[in-house]
This record gives C-alpha cells, sequence and structure tokens, in this order.
C-alpha cells in the first residue's frame, strides 16, 4: 500500500426517516439563535414549514438559489443576512440552495450551515464552493463553507422527480469515481467511493420503478453521503473541470452535465487508472467502468448526450480551451485534441468505445 495522508471533515450526520424531527434540537447544538432559511423556487412550500416551526428563531428566508450560484444572487443573500445578523443559514434543497448558503458564509465566517439535501448530488458533505461571474463558475475550498450539520431524511425525497433523482445520483457517483484516482487518494475514501457508487446505481432502477419506495430512496441517499463525502476530501480530475466549464460558461443544468460527460470522462482516463476502473465497474456490475456509466444512464431515461441538454455544437471549441486553462490533476496528461474528441462523443451521445 502507497503512503497516504487523511483528513476527516468535522461534520455531523443526522441520517434516517423522520430525521427532520430533529431540527430544533441540532440548531440548538449549534447554539444559533437567528437562522436564515435558504431554498429555490420549488421547495417554498417545505421553507413555510421550517420557518413555522422555528418561529422567533428564523430571521429571514431567501427562496431564490440559482443553479451554479450567479455572484449577484450570492451578493444578495449576503446582504441579507448581514441585515438580519443571521448566525446560521438552514439550507434546504439540492446543490444550488446548499452552494448558497456558501456563498454567504465565504464572506460571513461566523455563520454556521446546517444543510438539509432534498437531491442526492452530496454538495452537502464538501467544503467546496463555486461561484459564477462574467459566464465563468469558479471553484474552490475553505474551511468554513463545510456545513457543520447535515439531516439526510428521506422523506423529503419521495416527491423528487424520477428525472432529477437518476441525474443527482449520478452527479454523486461522479464525485466517487474520479476520488478513486485522485491525486491524494487515500484507502479509507477509496472504501466510501466504491460502497457508494454501489448503492447509488443499485437504488436507482428501484426509483424507477416505484418513485415511493422509501427504502430505495434512503439507499440513494446512503450513496449520496458516501459520495459526496469522498468529493469533500480529495481532490477531483478532468470531470469535474469539464463539468465546471460547461455549466458555468453555457448555463448548463449541472448534474444533467455530469451525466453525461462522466462515461467519456472516465474513457479518456481509462488506460491511466486501471485500478479505479475495475473498482467502478465492479461498483456498477459491469465489464467497463465507462460503458457501465453511459448504460446505467441510458437504461434509466436520462440524457446521454450534450445536445439534448442544451449545449450549442458551436461552442465546443470554447469549451476546449476553456478546459485546458488552468487544468486539474488529472491521472492522464489533459490533450486538447483527445479533449475535443471527448467533448464532440458527448455532445453526440455516443457509447464510449
Amino acid at each position: 500500500m502507497k503512503s497516504f495522508v487523511y483528513n476527516a471533515l468535522p461534520s455531523r450526520v443526522v441520517f434516517g426517516v423522520g430525521s427532520l424531527d430533529h431540527l430544533e434540537r441540532e440548531i440548538d447544538l449549534l447554539g444559533a439563535k437567528r437562522a436564515l432559511v435558504l431554498s429555490g423556487p420549488r421547495q417554498h412550500r417545505q421553507v413555510e414549514l421550517i420557518a413555522s416551526r422555528l418561529g422567533v428563531r428564523c430571521v429571514g428566508v431567501f427562496d431564490r438559489a440559482l443553479m451554479h450560484v450567479p455572484i449577484e444572487t450570492a451578493q444578495e443573500a449576503r446582504a441579507l443576512a448581514r441585515a438580519a445578523n443571521a448566525d446560521c443559514a438552514i439550507a434546504i434543497g439540492g446543490g444550488s440552495t446548499i452552494g448558497l448558503a456558501k456563498a454567504i458564509a465565504l464572506e460571513l465566517s461566523a455563520l454556521s450551515i446546517l444543510a438539509i439535501p432534498t437531491t442526492y448530488a452530496g454538495s452537502e458533505m464538501t467544503p467546496i464552493y463555486g461561484l459564477t461571474e462574467a459566464g465563468l463558475k469558479k471553484t474552490g475550498r475553505a474551511a468554513r463553507v463545510l456545513p457543520k450539520t447535515v439531516i439526510y431524511d428521506p422523506l423529503l425525497t419521495v416527491g423528487l422527480p424520477v428525472a432529477i433523482s437518476v441525474t443527482s445520483a449520478i452527479n454523486a457517483i461522479a464525485h466517487a469515481a474520479e476520488g478513486l484516482y485522485a491525486e491524494d487518494a487515500n484507502p479509507v475514501m477509496s472504501l466510501f467511493a466504491e460502497e457508494g457508487i454501489r448503492a447509488s446505481a443499485r437504488a436507482l432502477p428501484r426509483i424507477v420503478a416505484e418513485p415511493t419506495d422509501l427504502n430505495a430512496r434512503t439507499d440513494c441517499f446512503y450513496g449520496a453521503w458516501l459520495c459526496g463525502a469522498v468529493l469533500g476530501s480529495v481532490g477531483m480530475a478532468l470531470h469535474h473541470k469539464l463539468c465546471h466549464t460547461l455549466g458555468g460558461s453555457f448555463n448548463l443544468p449541472h448534474a444533467e452535465t455530469h451525466t453525461v460527460v462522466l462515461p467519456h470522462a472516465l474513457a479518456y482516463n481509462r488506460d491511466a487508472a486501471p485500478q479505479a476502473m475495475a473498482r467502478i465497474a465492479a461498483a456498477l456490475c459491469a465489464q467497463n467502468a465507462a460503458q457501465g456509466v453511459y448504460d446505467l444512464a441510458r437504461s434509466l431515461g436520462a440524457p446521454t448526450s450534450l445536445a439534448a441538454i442544451g449545449m450549442p455544437e458551436a461552442g465546443l471549441e470554447r469549451a476546449v480551451e476553456l478546459a485546458c486553462t488552468h487544468t486539474y490533476f488529472n491521472p492522464r496528461p489533459v490533450e486538447r485534441g483527445a479533449i475535443r474528441r471527448l467533448l464532440q462523443d458527448a455532445w453526440e451521445g455516443r457509447r464510449p468505445a
């Protein structure tokens, strides 16, 4: 076994059906008195219920979280948090809402985040933030944006549309897959990664078959937790660079972009990371990692081409240029011509060879 460094992230997880019932207890444990509740427009009803439960401890609601966290939205939410003298942000929703909470905490360092995810992407387990300004999405890591508490209540995902359930879970699988060949990979996170991929891949067909299957929803949340923990603990590679480029610069939907790009990024890195590919394939019960992810997405009705999610073919050259600038670590060198072919294959939706 090669040498490694493992840093455990200091977060508290409250997991299980009905765990939202512990919200008040968890706020007390944080020592919070003035909570700002954040969400996107789809969680309006849930936000009203939480605000009502908190009573005077809720000092405001911001329900306009947007995909990729535009800097203008972040600035508006920060101003509200300052004006309300909030000491806690309760983020209920998916990656957009949790990302907005992180953007606030990035400037208001005394603010604690309590995350209540309602999708399966896993960003609640990471100290990674992202902001989009002038068409460019920039990401970073900061310990102060890591949610201090995460409440996983599968009941909150029973009404999540099947299509969003599928793509958000494959987004989580992407975190785990890249964690297996990360520059700072370690055996603990590799165990998390393989188990997270396995749990998510096994749960998704059951959710598609029966969207109200609470056991399947619980298993998918378990997978999201593990995959998110991997993203939070080790670095990512080419796949995430491409998705940040495509999402931030072309305003493509986040989870769907991950779903489309992942098989092609894995195919690109196949020969440079054979052990990781073997573990991904095993977790998917497939012969080939890249084809296994592609086939899983297609069998679940998820998009498999960039064209299908709104990427203009004329934008591929600019995407290549951006992706080859300030590149992430990647097990295979980033080669402009090969990246152009990767994006063309993803745009057309070809099954990896």
